[in-house]
């Protein structure tokens, strides 16, 4: 295997995780889509693509290292993509419904992205560094649970 490439195991399990969390958030805001897809591994100047018969596609790769995406990233581009359904631009309406969806999947433990580490901000001395707040999940929801490889930090 060369570099950029993805194995097949690893390629499936992401495409059948996203659509698993891909149903659960379309079911939750009553959106309809066609399809949720691997994205070519030679695109390169986008993470993912909605197009107006609902196929939905989404790069799993880094372009550089050709590693598969921190699952929050691909989550984080599927609610994009997952907002196009209802507004096909990126107007206000747009954002504040993929605003809406990202909350939604963090409540449910779909999307949970890690707090940026920042060399830039010095400790303070005699304090406790301040953990990030813990996730409530609905009782109501039942959010699919998979466990996947470790992916790379993007951002």
């Amino acid at each position: 295997m060369g570099r950029g490439h993805l194995d097949r195991k690893t390629r499936n399990l992401l495409v059948r995780r996203l659509n698993r969390d891909a149903a659960f958030i379309a079911e939750h805001f009553g959106l309809r889509y066609r399809s949720i897809e691997a994205e070519r591994a030679n695109v390169k100047n986008r993470y993912g693509i909605c197009y107006s018969d609902g196929t939905i596609k989404i790069r799993l790769r880094h372009v550089g290292t050709g590693q598969p995406l921190k699952y929050s990233s691909l989550v984080s581009t599927l609610c994009h993509e997952l907002a196009h359904l209802r507004h096909f631009h990126h107007g206000p309406s747009f954002r504040s419904f993929y605003a809406e969806l990202l909350r939604f999947a963090r409540e449910c433990g779909i999307y949970r992205p890690r707090p940026a580490a920042s060399s830039r901000e010095p400790a303070v001395r005699g304090r406790a560094p301040v953990a990030p707040p813990r996730v409530v999940r609905s009782r109501t929801l039942t959010a699919p649970t998979c466990r996947g490889p470790e992916q790379l930090c993007l951002f």
